[in-house]
């Protein structure tokens, strides 16, 4: 006796428009709706689409991401200002902390959308979550 398949077949989710939309910090379904509730907080739905949210969980990555991305740039930038210019240390030491702090709350929900998006595209769930598809 064949064994015949009668799972049906799920849409193709492609993950480059998703996590485009998720690093706007929008749906990754419809690109419409806003995915954060607050500034880090996912929502639970999607209010335009009614897509599910709450499942997908990014945990630490996006901090993670976010001090690997802002170390790396302004690292360099620190070693050519000191080098070349040779400010005070208390200037040199403002200005990059305000930098650096600017930088991070731009990008932490930027990634952290970015991140659940991917995680939507691949159909991945958050721990003890059971699938809806």
């Amino acid at each position: 006796m064949a064994m015949t398949d009668t799972t049906p077949a799920l849409e193709d989710r492609p993950w480059k428009p998703a996590v485009l939309r998720g690093w706007r910090r929008r749906c990754p379904n419809c690109g419409a709706g806003p995915m954060m509730r607050g500034y880090l907080k996912v929502r639970d739905t999607c209010p335009v689409c009614g897509e599910e949210l709450h499942h997908h969980r990014a945990d630490d990555g996006p901090a993670y991401l976010t001090i690997l991305i802002v170390g790396h740039l302004l690292a360099p930038i620190l070693l050519f200002t000191y080098t070349k210019f040779r400010p005070e240390p208390l200037v040199l030491a403002v200005g990059f902390t305000i930098g650096t702090v600017a930088l991070s709350l731009y990008l932490l929900p930027r990634l952290k959308g970015a991140l659940v998006a991917l995680q939507w595209a691949n159909r991945m769930h958050g721990f003890g979550a059971e699938p809806h598809d």
